[in-house]
């Protein structure tokens, strides 16, 4: 491999890991720098895949020691039947996607229907984008997908695209569809 080239792909193996902390996510894949510096560049969003079983798309998150983690969330645990101490292989690809992440086709058709809403949509951070299509793929009924992403255009259009998850949330509530 040329001084140029990235990998496209890396196999590795690691351990489900729990630490203490004050935030949401205690779970974590420790993943050693040496072992990714070929496929990162400036942005370290990855799809990873767990023991060759589910693909979901992750971001490699400094560890403050020259390392990276990626966050395990319970859903995931329970869906790969993970524990602390369990041996895993990792394979970890560039996320080349525009948001790093997927985008629900509802949504990606209402960003084509509303110019405003997706104008406001795309002035946000790559995290808060990430985050609200998170919230937006979540539901599994696409109709329930489509009303969560009128409600976040609507939403961003009344504030001006200043996003307060806080009020977002009040905002899901008070437009719930019946």
């Amino acid at each position: 491999m040329s001084k140029g080239d990235k990998k496209s792909l890396v196999k590795l193996e690691s351990i489900v890991e729990k630490i203490s902390s004050t935030l949401l996510w205690d779970y974590r894949i420790t993943v050693l720098k040496e072992d990714v510096e070929d496929l990162i560049g400036k942005d370290r969003r990855m799809i990873c895949s767990i023991n060759n079983q589910k693909e979901f798309n992750c971001g490699l998150i400094p560890n403050g020691k020259g390392n990276f983690y990626i966050n395990l969330n319970k859903e995931l645990r329970k869906e790969l039947d993970l524990d602390v101490g369990d041996k895993i292989l990792i394979t970890l690809k560039k996320d080349e996607s525009e948001y790093g992440m997927p985008i629900p086709p509802s949504f990606e058709e209402l960003l084509f229907q509303d110019p405003e809403g997706a104008l406001l949509f795309n002035a946000l951070t790559p995290g808060k984008r990430r985050s609200l299509l998170y919230v937006i793929a979540k539901p599994k009924s696409e109709q329930k997908q489509l009303e969560k992403g009128l409600i976040v255009l609507d939403y961003l259009k009344d504030v001006g695209g200043k996003l307060d998850f806080k009020e977002l949330i009040l905002a899901f509530k008070n437009n719930r569809f019946r």
